[in-house]
């Protein structure tokens, strides 16, 4: 008896910053995905915002060749509705890095076609996408965050020297610069002067609107955990990053081979255990559902941890810390695609027994 295979819709690229990033993880995606169960569908976002269906999955890239990586042939043009409603997809897998794909707008195209997805819904997007109402979330929860400041491109062009003077006192240099709604350390800058913070401002706003400035925490540990699981979600062991540069920025995570992966991350059993359950805090605080990675600061000065972010689409290449982690937690990269599938059919099925109407 033959068992039909579940349509697997796997969205990617995007319009963000991020696109090159989302490429190379689709590429892991469907190199991972079990061909007895799931039949994939690629479906590409290209970066002027066209729908493509392809016949073939985009291929593994190096790191040399992420920022290089260009067109399938084998694309065709397709309305988003289309795309979704009339390939017969069982499931979509949206694996889009940053705006315009995991900020809750095409979790919401989703929700209108009533189609099962992975990841959070189109709130916990949302607000996991922008870094600033996260922080508020955090601090409504009273989860630990560091000291930070939210300027907007209009103030900033306004009075960027009483921003720059205010940010000094109230913050001290160091201090981290980012775009609220990119990810990937997209646009991110280390500012150690007022001459470097002007740089780093023009840099982020050249990604976003409304940029985070936070302040630098002593000697910090960069420590990440991943979460998996809708109403009872659980968290992996946690990793730690050694960053090749002063930063994890984008060169680190993607280009430069030099950055190391501790996994598990060097904890005492105390600290590993209160990090695993604020990265589930944090994971509700948003309302996260399906997966997400958590990531944190530990000062080794002072031993302080901060909840840095929550990542609800995180990277899926195959040097990525989500997938890692929960192999490291006993849970094999086929093996997690199939239970984020799984709990994406779930939370569809709960959201379907909802009345739609008072008749």
């Amino acid at each position: 008896m033959t068992v039909k295979k579940l349509r697997v819709g796997v969205i990617y690229g995007g319009r963000s910053g991020e696109h090159e990033v989302s490429v190379a993880s689709a590429a892991s995606i469907f190199k991972h995905l079990d061909g007895t169960r799931y039949e994939a569908v690629p479906i590409r976002i290209e970066k002027d915002g066209r729908w493509t269906l392809g016949a073939k999955a985009p291929r593994a890239l190096s790191a040399a060749e992420i920022l290089e990586q260009t067109r399938s042939e084998a694309l065709q043009p397709v309305e988003p509705s289309a795309a979704v409603t009339g390939t017969g997809i069982d499931v979509v897998f949206p694996v889009l890095h940053g705006p315009y794909g995991e900020d809750g707008t095409v979790q919401g195209l989703l929700e209108l076609a009533n189609v099962p997805y992975v990841g959070a819904g189109v709130l916990g997007s949302a607000v996991a996408m922008d870094k600033a109402v996260m922080k508020t979330l955090f601090a409504a929860c009273g989860l630990p965050i560091v000291r930070h400041e939210v300027v907007l491109r209009r103030d900033w062009e306004r009075d960027a020297t009483g921003i720059t003077a205010r940010v000094s006192r109230a913050l001290g240099y160091p201090v981290f610069v980012k775009p609220a709604n990119l990810g990937s350390s997209v646009g991110i800058s280390k500012a150690k002067s007022d001459a470097d913070f002007a740089e780093a401002m023009t840099l982020a706003l050249a990604f976003d609107r409304k940029i985070v400035i936070e302040a630098a925490v002593p000697d910090a540990r960069e420590i990440e955990c991943a979460v998996l699981g809708n109403d009872e979600p659980q968290a992996s062991v946690p990793g730690e990053i050694i960053p090749s540069r002063e930063f994890y920025d984008y060169e680190a995570k993607y280009l430069d081979e030099g950055s190391r992966l501790l996994i598990p991350a060097p904890l005492t059993e105390e600290q590993a255990a209160t990090l695993r359950r604020l990265a589930v805090e944090a994971f509700r605080a948003v309302e996260g559902a399906g997966m997400a990675r958590v990531d944190f600061l530990l000062s080794r000065a002072t031993g302080e941890l901060f909840v840095n972010e929550v990542n609800t689409i995180p990277g899926f290449t195959t040097i990525s810390m989500y997938p890692k982690l929960w192999e490291a937690s006993g849970v094999p990269y086929p093996a997690l695609l199939d239970r984020l599938i799984t709990l994406a059919l779930e939370r569809h099925a709960e959201k379907q027994q909802l009345r739609t109407s008072i008749t």
